[in-house]
Protein backbone atom coordinates (compact mmCIF):
# COMPACT_ATOMS: atom_id res chain seq x y z
CA UNK A 1 0.00 0.00 0.00
CA UNK A 2 1.18 3.18 -1.10
CA UNK A 3 0.06 7.11 -0.72
CA UNK A 4 0.33 8.32 -4.30
CA UNK A 5 -0.54 11.30 -6.58
CA UNK A 6 -3.26 11.27 -8.99
CA UNK A 7 -3.99 13.86 -11.74
CA UNK A 8 -7.43 14.79 -11.70
CA UNK A 9 -7.91 16.37 -15.37
CA UNK A 10 -11.56 17.52 -17.02
CA UNK A 11 -11.94 16.40 -20.52
CA UNK A 12 -14.75 16.89 -22.94
CA UNK A 13 -16.98 14.20 -23.07
CA UNK A 14 -17.31 13.53 -26.53
CA UNK A 15 -15.84 11.25 -29.46
CA UNK A 16 -11.80 11.20 -29.38
CA UNK A 17 -11.23 13.44 -26.41
CA UNK A 18 -9.81 11.02 -24.58
CA UNK A 19 -7.27 9.78 -27.09
CA UNK A 20 -6.17 12.50 -27.80
CA UNK A 21 -5.19 13.56 -23.82
CA UNK A 22 -3.96 10.03 -23.40
CA UNK A 23 -1.67 10.85 -27.05
CA UNK A 24 -0.17 13.67 -25.56
CA UNK A 25 1.11 11.64 -22.33
CA UNK A 26 2.30 8.66 -24.93
CA UNK A 27 3.84 11.50 -27.10
CA UNK A 28 6.06 12.32 -23.68
CA UNK A 29 6.82 8.82 -23.03
CA UNK A 30 4.61 8.78 -19.83
CA UNK A 31 2.58 5.57 -19.23
CA UNK A 32 -0.66 5.18 -18.09
CA UNK A 33 -0.52 2.91 -14.94
CA UNK A 34 -4.47 3.47 -14.00
CA UNK A 35 -7.24 5.28 -15.58
CA UNK A 36 -11.07 6.09 -14.17
CA UNK A 37 -13.03 8.30 -16.59
CA UNK A 38 -16.24 9.53 -15.08
CA UNK A 39 -18.05 11.48 -17.66
CA UNK A 40 -16.00 14.40 -18.12
CA UNK A 41 -13.55 13.88 -15.36
CA UNK A 42 -10.51 11.61 -15.80
CA UNK A 43 -8.39 10.12 -13.02
CA UNK A 44 -4.95 9.20 -13.83
CA UNK A 45 -1.64 7.39 -11.79
CA UNK A 46 0.87 7.93 -14.17
CA UNK A 47 4.94 6.58 -14.31
CA UNK A 48 6.42 10.15 -14.16
CA UNK A 49 3.86 12.47 -12.13
CA UNK A 50 5.73 16.09 -13.08
CA UNK A 51 6.50 15.25 -16.52
CA UNK A 52 2.54 14.33 -17.29
CA UNK A 53 0.92 17.74 -15.24
CA UNK A 54 3.35 19.39 -16.69
CA UNK A 55 2.29 17.98 -20.81
CA UNK A 56 -1.18 18.24 -19.46
CA UNK A 57 -0.73 21.84 -18.88
CA UNK A 58 1.03 22.74 -21.76
CA UNK A 59 -2.12 21.22 -23.51
CA UNK A 60 -4.54 23.43 -21.69
CA UNK A 61 -6.25 21.14 -19.54
CA UNK A 62 -7.75 21.98 -16.36
CA UNK A 63 -5.53 19.51 -13.86
CA UNK A 64 -5.85 19.43 -10.18
CA UNK A 65 -3.70 16.97 -8.02
CA UNK A 66 -5.04 14.72 -5.25
CA UNK A 67 -3.47 12.22 -2.83
CA UNK A 68 -4.90 8.90 -3.06
CA UNK A 69 -3.81 5.04 -2.22
CA UNK A 70 -2.92 2.85 -3.98
CA UNK A 71 -3.20 -0.77 -2.97
CA UNK A 72 -2.39 -4.35 -4.27
CA UNK A 73 -4.61 -7.25 -2.93
CA UNK A 74 -4.82 -10.97 -3.79
CA UNK A 75 -7.14 -11.81 -6.94
CA UNK A 76 -9.24 -13.39 -5.18
CA UNK A 77 -12.96 -13.54 -4.35
CA UNK A 78 -13.58 -11.35 -0.96
CA UNK A 79 -10.01 -9.64 -0.77
CA UNK A 80 -11.40 -5.84 -1.84
CA UNK A 81 -14.23 -6.22 0.42
CA UNK A 82 -12.11 -6.81 3.23
CA UNK A 83 -10.83 -3.74 2.91
CA UNK A 84 -13.72 -2.18 1.74
CA UNK A 85 -15.64 -3.31 4.80
CA UNK A 86 -12.60 -2.56 7.11
CA UNK A 87 -12.30 1.37 6.45
CA UNK A 88 -16.28 1.53 6.39
CA UNK A 89 -16.49 -0.15 10.17
CA UNK A 90 -14.29 2.77 10.95
CA UNK A 91 -16.31 5.68 9.97
CA UNK A 92 -14.36 5.79 6.34
CA UNK A 93 -16.43 6.07 3.53
CA UNK A 94 -14.30 5.71 -0.38
CA UNK A 95 -15.57 8.56 -2.11
CA UNK A 96 -14.12 7.05 -5.29
CA UNK A 97 -12.03 3.65 -6.23
CA UNK A 98 -11.55 2.28 -9.59
CA UNK A 99 -9.12 -1.06 -9.98
CA UNK A 100 -7.76 -3.41 -12.70
CA UNK A 101 -6.45 -7.14 -12.68
CA UNK A 102 -4.75 -8.70 -15.67
CA UNK A 103 -6.34 -11.91 -17.30
CA UNK A 104 -4.75 -14.72 -14.74
CA UNK A 105 -2.76 -12.26 -12.95
CA UNK A 106 -2.13 -12.90 -8.42
CA UNK A 107 -2.48 -9.40 -7.83
CA UNK A 108 -5.37 -6.69 -8.22
CA UNK A 109 -4.44 -3.24 -8.34
CA UNK A 110 -6.91 -0.47 -6.60
CA UNK A 111 -6.71 3.13 -6.23
CA UNK A 112 -9.17 4.48 -4.00
CA UNK A 113 -9.77 7.70 -2.24
CA UNK A 114 -11.06 8.71 1.08
CA UNK A 115 -10.95 11.54 3.55
CA UNK A 116 -8.24 10.87 6.21
CA UNK A 117 -5.59 8.83 4.07
CA UNK A 118 -3.31 8.44 6.92
CA UNK A 119 -6.08 6.85 9.56
CA UNK A 120 -6.92 4.64 5.95
CA UNK A 121 -3.30 3.76 6.05
CA UNK A 122 -3.22 3.15 9.95
CA UNK A 123 -5.97 0.64 9.23
CA UNK A 124 -4.95 -0.98 6.78
CA UNK A 125 -1.44 -1.28 6.96
CA UNK A 126 -0.74 -5.24 6.62
CA UNK A 127 -4.39 -5.92 5.77
CA UNK A 128 -3.62 -6.10 2.04
CA UNK A 129 -1.51 -9.13 2.78
CA UNK A 130 -3.90 -11.00 4.83
CA UNK A 131 -6.67 -11.15 2.34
Amino acid sequence: MERIKELFVVVDNKPGALGELLGHLGREKVNVEAIGLFHDIAKLSVSDFERAHKVLLTHKYQVETREVLRIDLDNKPGSFAFIASRLGSAGLNIDYCYATVGKGQKNATVILDVEDLDKAMSLLEGAERKT
